[in-house]
């Protein structure tokens, strides 16, 4: 699946999609918020890098901690 297919405007390129996370990490860390766990932090290098979107990160997520 094309880039433009599986991403929205605003995360076509590894660049950006890197972006987009590094914004997301400030905000919950302003927020106090924890870091993201090993198996998340291995899941968003994989959305950076263009091999999964947002929607399946989430998905592998909530699947991931169903089980715990």
């Amino acid at each position: 699946m094309e880039a433009a297919e599986r991403f929205g405007p605003a995360e076509q390129t590894l660049m950006q999609r890197q972006a987009l996370l590094d914004e997301v990490e400030a905000f919950k860390s302003a927020q106090g918020l924890p870091p993201l766990s090993p198996f998340g932090q291995r899941l968003y290098q994989r959305y950076v890098a263009g091999e999964l979107s947002l929607a399946e990160c989430s998905a592998q997520l909530r699947r991931h901690y169903a089980r715990l």
